[in-house]
């Protein structure tokens, strides 16, 4: 038999002797023994998954190609809020294909973090200059989803005689996908979205705020000035979707009395791919900061007195606030925010303006030109988008034949065109030539070097932008490719990401991402479609849909998978909505209650709030699983208006809960259905599954389970499957590309399939793994876990166990014991892990005080050892301070991380040693990373909250 190179072994870390070793040291004769000892044999899967066999990597991108091949490359100038934009090389190279970069997890631990951190600083930067506002977060998902978390905020907002205020006013100019989205938000919370011309709205008592889009969805560019003075005067807030490049030439929203701006960054160097992903921004007054959803970038100190970013303001959050929390927002775009950021520290404010301006002209050449081919244009004031009055039967086939797709409105009378950054003169030339010939009428061609000396600017001198931007230095210091490539490389080299060492973290799988399935999300063939073009120019895209699709189902057990949710949270929401839509087919409307475990995810019980429901706890035990006697008493109690269970499995606390098939049984037996969080799925595949633990609907993290990368704190997938009876209430993928009139279907992404540029990892991932190889990482995962939870538990406390003492694919372990003992913080702990090298694990999650540890499936056994034998070293250092040994306040845990600035100081006045500091373990010098900050201070940051560059002072 010829030798075939198995990607499987490269994905997973240990060979055959390490996995022996692991075996005797966890006291199991074999992995299938471990696996009976930790997974109750009445959820076991009875079969191997039915997936196709695996292939090589080199197979498998053969495939991606053909794939890619099977895409047309047209020329799209459909607009609608996603346009053409080149990436310079620079920045792809060295960021967007950078594992450096897209390995890193999001900046929880700010020492370790301070580069991506800086960069989501600038990109905060770049949306507050723009947008003329005072605050901004450092990304959300899309701009529909942005323009929806803004309504949440305006209504949060409401107070005194508009505090029970519940209508929205959206002006009928708005992207017909952010309408979409805007609908599916409003209607679980009784919103009211009342959608006429933003001319006649009327800020009757029961409204709380507007919607309108500058430029709009045509792509006029319209004066609101006077409807902000009217909304104040009535109380009201006015939102604006607005448009990064155009605010380079026009008038900011913050500067005519805009409450909150969103929009999307992603013609800032942001590929399409078919929809994502892409970095959107919400910029806001500062009064309104608590209610910002998503996170925020804010400048503090660390203890040497140095400047140091951090998130801040994180009580807002969902992993704090869990059902008050602003937002279920926890995937951001973090890496597509660095990219944007870096495209505007590239170009600085003179270069996006000239891009900005040359857009611009060309539109204008544009619309004198199709004039003169006889054609009226309906657009008076444009940036980069006019609308014709055309006959689309007409041009329609001489476009698609000339390979140029165009923006078709309903009534097939109107043609929009959006010109971008990409468009070249002979792209126009294209145009006129597609418009003349469906003319027919004998007209001259436009000459284009004459319009270009003759076109004026049709954006009114009112609007025009006067106010300066981007003026820090950052934005005006590396304009060429050796001072940017630099500037990048000293930021990442501030940032821990898997590339150094193992990031531990419980419930967020930092496992590989494999080169190759990163490659193909960059080729043309994918990266560069609009999410709008016809679907028979997307045959290679539907094809991986479609195989993904059927994958995931086969994984989970269910019967059907929407792709379209673009981050975990998304993913929740959607299958909660397909429950309410369910019942409320079924005549129960009235069912509303959501059962949460004690133990649950933060984000758990703020989507259940987003989706209308009420939410009801049900307590843990003794042994942190679900109190079987609460969940019936709370059953029974609700058994009227029990809509659903929300349940994570393995539960948060790392155990396959045996009573699970029970609990989902009870559940049933009350009329609700049970949504399976699938943050734990890397401990399912291939051995269990949603479907036969009793589930109904799950959500996949595919960039935990299915190898997307965490990118800094995004992008993310969270895709739902759910049974047959579920499957008509799944998003859909086809109502909101042009028409906004159909509101049968919940819409939860402003693009059909969400990110879908990245669905092709995942894609590949389980194409090179295959069934065996799927289910041998789920094994070695399960493996791992139980390896290092017996190095660690002699020394430390481990929490929960299931029944035979095992965990799954991750533990906790207990640190309360040293904050009685010797008034040791487990931050101390984890701030400390730097010193050697390491990202903290999951801190105080989901159970105050402690540590939730899973090396996944990817690590080797010395890796593994290595982070043993740093543990075991914190916890002498730690029964040094518990015993009077070491001093209690000057130790090397409350003094940790030891940054390179501290440790090569003059003065060194603690009473350990600079090597016992920096070079704890001799392994460390070899391997050492050194933390840029010392220890950041949080309450600094939040009580002198600064969300923007720092003065050039503080540069100097």
């Amino acid at each position: 038999m010829l030798f075939k190179e198995e990607f499987r072994s490269r994905h997973t870390g240990a060979d055959l002797n390490a996995i022996d070793s692991m075996l005797q040291t966890i006291d199991a004769p074999s992995i299938d023994a471990l696996i009976d000892q930790t997974i109750p044999a009445s959820i076991r899967l009875t079969r191997p998954l039915s997936l196709p066999q695996a292939a090589s990597e080199t197979e498998m991108l053969a495939e991606a190609s053909a794939l890619a091949g099977m895409n047309v490359q047209a020329r799209s100038f459909i607009g609608m809020g996603y346009y053409g934009t080149i990436t310079p090389p620079t920045i792809q190279r060295n960021l967007l294909e950078n594992p450096g970069w897209y390995t890193q997890y999001t900046p929880y631990q700010a020492e370790i973090a301070q580069g991506r951190l800086e960069s989501l600083l600038n990109f905060q930067t770049v949306v507050m200059d723009l947008t003329g506002m005072e605050i901004a977060n450092a990304s959300l998902l899309d701009e529909a989803t942005a323009a929806a978390e803004a309504m949440h905020m305006m209504v949060a907002g409401m107070t005194g005689a508009r505090k029970n205020a519940h209508v929205l006013l959206v002006d009928e100019q708005v992207f017909p996908q952010t309408l979409n989205v805007l609908r599916t938000r409003a209607i679980p919370l009784e919103l009211e979205l009342r959608i006429g011309p933003w001319k006649e709205f009327e800020f009757t008592d029961d409204v709380f705020g507007c919607y309108v889009q500058y430029p709009n969805g045509s792509g006029e560019v319209e004066e609101y000035e006077q409807l902000c003075t009217r909304a104040h005067e009535a109380g009201c807030l006015v939102t604006v979707g607005t448009d990064l490049l155009a605010l380079t030439l026009l008038k900011p929203p913050g500067e005519f009395g805009a409450d909150v701006a969103v929009g999307s960054a992603q013609r800032f160097g942001v590929p399409m791919g078919f929809g994502g992903p892409h970095a959107a921004f919400l910029a806001t007054k500062e009064s309104y900061k608590r209610l910002l959803p998503g996170r925020i970038i804010g400048v503090s100190v660390d203890a040497s007195g140095n400047t140091a970013y951090r998130m801040a303001l994180q009580t807002r959050e969902q992993h704090i606030r869990r059902d008050k929390a602003t937002s279920n927002i926890c995937t951001a775009q973090a890496l597509l925010a660095n990219i944007a950021a870096m495209y505007a520290v590239y170009h600085g404010p003179e270069n996006l303006k000239n891009i900005a301006t040359r857009v611009h002209q060309l539109t204008s050449v544009l619309a004198e030109g199709v004039r003169g081919l006889g054609y009226t244009v309906e657009s008076k004031h444009w940036f980069d988008t006019i609308v014709i009055h055309a006959q689309e039967q007409t041009v329609r086939p001489l476009a698609e034949a000339a390979n140029i797709n165009l923006r078709y409105f309903p009534g097939g009378t109107k043609i929009g065109v959006s010109l971008d950054e990409t468009t070249t003169v002979a792209d126009v030339e294209a145009l006129f030539s597609v418009f003349s010939n469906a003319a027919g009428n004998g007209h001259s061609m436009p000459n284009i070097q004459a319009l270009l000396s003759t076109v004026a600017s049709s954006i009114p001198t009112t609007l025009l932008r006067t106010s300066a931007y981007l003026q820090h230095p950052v934005f005006n210091s590396y304009h060429t490719e050796h001072e940017l490539l630099r500037y990048m490389k000293r930021l990442e080299n501030k940032d821990l990401s898997l590339v150094h060492s193992m990031i531990p973290l419980g419930s967020c799988t930092m496992k590989l991402n494999a080169a190759a399935e990163m490659m193909p999300i960059t080729w043309p063939g994918f990266g560069g479609l609009h999410p709008f073009i016809p679907r028979s120019q997307a045959k290679g895209y539907l094809e991986i849909f479609s195989q993904l699709e059927r994958w995931l189902s086969e994984i989970t057990g269910f019967d059907a998978c929407s792709l379209q949710p673009n981050a975990g949270a998304q993913g929740e929401y959607a299958g909660l909505l397909c429950i309410k839509r369910f019942h409320e087919a079924q005549g129960n409307s009235h069912r509303n209650v959501v059962l949460i475990p004690a133990s649950a995810h933060g984000t758990n019980p703020a989507s259940a709030v987003m989706a209308g429901m009420k939410v009801v706890v049900v307590k843990s035990d003794a042994h942190g699983h679900i109190d079987m006697v609460d969940l019936q008493k709370q059953a029974e109690a609700h058994a009227s208006d029990l809509a659903a269970l929300m349940v994570t499995y393995p539960s948060t606390h790392g155990v396959f809960e045996e009573t699970i098939k029970d609990v989902c049984s009870i559940v049933h037996q009350y009329g609700g259905r049970v949504y399976m969080d699938g943050a734990n799925m890397n401990a399912q595949v291939g051995l269990t599954s949603p479907r036969t633990i009793g589930a109904d609907v799950c959500h996949l993290n595919l960039h935990k389970t299915f190898c997307i990368p965490h990118g800094g704190g995004g992008p993310g997938m969270g895709p739902i499957c759910c049974t047959t009876e579920l499957a008509p209430y799944l998003p859909s993928t086809s109502n909101h590309i042009f028409d906004a009139s159909d509101s049968s279907h919940d819409v939860v992404s402003a693009a059909p399939w969400g990110s879908a540029s990245i669905l092709l990892i995942s894609w590949a991932y389980i194409r090179m793994m295959g069934a065996d190889g799927l289910t041998e990482a789920t094994r070695h995962a399960i493996l791992n876990a139980n390896y290092l939870m017996n190095k660690l538990s002699g020394a430390y406390s481990v929490l929960y166990t299931g029944s035979e003492g095992r965990c799954a694919h991750e533990f906790i372990l207990d640190f309360r014991e040293f904050k009685q003992r010797g008034g040791i913080e487990v931050e101390d702990v984890a701030k400390r892990l730097m010193d050697f090298g390491y990202h903290a694990p999951t801190v105080s999650f989901p159970v105050a005080g402690t540590l939730m540890i899973e090396p996944t499936e990817s690590e080797s056994q010395a890796e593994l050892d290595r982070f043993v034998e740093a543990m075991l070293t914190i916890h002498a250092e730690l029964e040094a301070v518990c015993s009077g040994e070491a001093d209690a306040k000057d130790n090397v845990l409350k003094n940790a991380p030891h940054s390179q600035h501290v440790i090569t100081a003059d003065a060194w006045e603690h009473p350990y040693t600079r090597q016992q500091a920096a070079f704890p373990l001799p392994w460390v010098r070899d391997r050492k990373f050194w933390p840029s900050v010392s220890r950041v201070d949080n309450a600094y940051g939040d009580r002198v909250l600064v969300c923007s560059c720092p003065p050039v002072e503080e540069y100097a």
